[in-house]
C-alpha cells in the first residue's frame, strides 16, 4: 500500500538555499516513486537565478526558464496577498513545473509544511483525498488543472468533496477551465480561482481575471497578451535569440510576449481569447479553433474538447476536433458525430462544424496537466487524411 504523500525534505532545503543565495539554482524532478529529483543548475548569463523550469512544450521544444529569487519572492506575496493569508500548501502536480515548484516556494517563504501527494500511481480522487487529510493547518491551498477538478467533482465519495470543500481556495490553471467546470465547483462549495500565466511569469500571475498586485497587463497592436512586473523571468537558458524574442523592457518594466490572445475591460479585467496561432483558414473563412472548442464544451454530453486545423486538399485547413463524451459509447459518439454534421448543434454552423471529429475518453494531456496539443493533432490530421 502506497503512502499518502513523499518526502519533499531535500527539495525543500536545496530551494531554502538557493533562495538564501547561499546555493546554485535548482531544477527539480519527479523521481520513480513521484518524490522530487534535485538538479543543481548553474545559470550562466543569470547569476540571480533561484529555480530554473521547463515550459510544457505543449507547442515545441520545452524552454529552461530561469526565475530569480526577486521574481519568486515577488509572485509569493502578491499570490498571499490575493488570497488574504498564508496557509499550508497540498502539492498535487509534477514537482518540475511552474506551478509544482512554486507550491514548494510559496510554503518557504511563508513558513509553513507542505504535503506532497504521491503521484507514482497517477493522479486519483481517493490518492488526492487520502493526501489532503494530512494536512493539519487550518488555511489550506492546492494548485490544479481543470482536467484534475473534473475527476475530483465527479467522485462518488463524499470524503472527496469534503476535502476539496477544505481548501480556502484552489488554484486552477494551466489550461482554460470551461465555464460548466467552474460552475459545477461553485454548485459543490468548492472555492475555484481561475489563474493565467506561465512559467516565464512564475506560475499564475492573473486570478479571475484580475492581475496580481504588482503585475500589469498590456494587449499589442496584434492583439498579444503582455505581461509585466516584478514576476517576469529572467530570460532563457542557453538561449539568448529566445529570450530577446519573448522578453522585452519598456520605461523600467520587464515585459514577457505571450502567445495568447486577449482583451482588456474598461476596470483592467483580462479575457483570454485564445492562442495567437489558433485562427484555421479553411475554405477561405477565418474561424478560431479556442471559439469553436468552447462551443462545443457547451454542448450536452461534452465533456472537454480540443480543436486544431488539420491540411486539407479540399479546404486548405480544416476544422478537426477531438473530443470527450459524457456516454462512451459507440452509438453515442455516433450520434454525436451526426448532430454536428446536421447543423443540429447551437451556433455551430457553416464553416465552424468541424470536418472531422475523433472521440475518445480522455483529452491526451502532458504530464504538468496541460493539453498535449501537438499529440491531439497528429492523431486528427491522420484521421482526417488529407481530405
Amino acid at each position: 500500500m502506497t503512502t499518502a504523500t513523499v518526502n519533499i525534505e531535500p527539495a525543500l532545503a536545496a530551494l531554502a538555499a538557493a533562495l538564501r543565495g547561499e546555493g546554485p539554482a535548482v531544477e527539480l524532478s519527479a523521481g520513480p516513486d513521484g518524490s522530487p529529483v534535485v538538479e543543481l543548475v548553474e545559470t550562466p548569463g543569470f547569476e540571480d537565478g533561484a529555480v530554473v523550469v521547463r515550459t510544457s512544450g505543449s507547442t515545441g521544444a520545452p524552454k529552461a526558464t530561469v526565475l530569480t529569487v526577486d521574481a519568486l519572492a515577488a509572485s509569493s506575496m502578491a499570490t498571499a496577498m490575493a488570497l488574504e493569508g498564508e496557509g499550508q500548501w497540498l502539492l498535487a502536480l509534477p514537482v518540475q513545473y511552474v506551478a509544482g515548484v512554486q507550491v514548494l516556494v510559496r510554503s518557504l517563504f511563508a513558513g509553513t509544511r507542505p504535503w506532497a501527494m504521491d503521484l507514482s500511481g497517477g493522479f486519483t480522487p481517493e490518492a488526492f483525498t487520502a493526501a489532503a487529510l494530512e494536512l493539519t493547518d487550518k488555511i489550506r491551498f492546492t494548485s490544479l488543472v481543470p482536467t484534475q477538478l473534473q475527476r475530483l467533482l465527479e467522485a462518488p465519495t463524499v470524503e472527496t468533496l469534503a476535502a476539496l470543500r477544505r481548501f480556502n481556495a484552489i488554484l486552477l490553471g494551466g489550461a482554460p477551465a470551461s465555464a460548466k467546470l467552474l460552475a459545477a465547483a461553485r454548485d459543490a462549495g468548492v472555492r475555484v480561482v481561475a489563474t493565467y500565466g506561465a512559467a516565464e511569469t512564475c506560475g499564475g500571475c492573473v486570478y479571475d481575471g484580475v492581475p496580481l498586485d504588482g503585475v500589469e497587463v498590456k494587449i499589442s497592436a496584434e492583439g498579444r497578451i503582455m505581461l509585466g512586473g516584478a514576476t517576469i523571468a529572467a530570460g532563457y537558458l542557453g538561449g539568448t535569440d529566445l529570450t530577446a524574442a519573448a522578453f522585452a523592457e519598456d520605461d523600467g518594466v520587464r515585459w514577457y510576449r505571450t502567445n495568447d490572445l486577449g482583451e482588456l475591460s474598461a476596470d483592467g479585467t483580462l479575457t483570454v481569447l485564445g492562442r495567437a496561432d489558433d485562427v484555421v483558414i479553411t475554405g477561405g473563412v477565418k474561424v478560431s479553433a479556442a471559439h469553436v472548442q468552447t462551443e462545443l464544451e457547451r454542448l450536452d454530453g461534452v465533456r472537454a474538447a480540443f480543436v486544431a486545423g488539420v491540411p486539407s486538399a479540399e479546404w486548405g485547413q480544416a476544422l478537426a476536433a477531438y473530443v470527450v463524451l459524457a456516454d462512451r459509447s459507440p452509438e453515442a459518439a455516433d450520434a454525436f458525430t451526426a448532430r454536428l454534421a446536421s447543423g443540429n448543434a447551437g451556433p455551430l454552423a457553416g464553416a465552424l462544424v468541424p470536418k472531422t471529429v475523433l472521440t475518445a475518453e480522455e483529452l491526451l494531456m502532458l504530464p504538468n496537466g496541460k493539453p498535449d496539443r501537438l499529440g491531439m493533432t497528429f492523431r486528427l490530421d491522420a484521421r482526417h487524411r488529407g481530405k
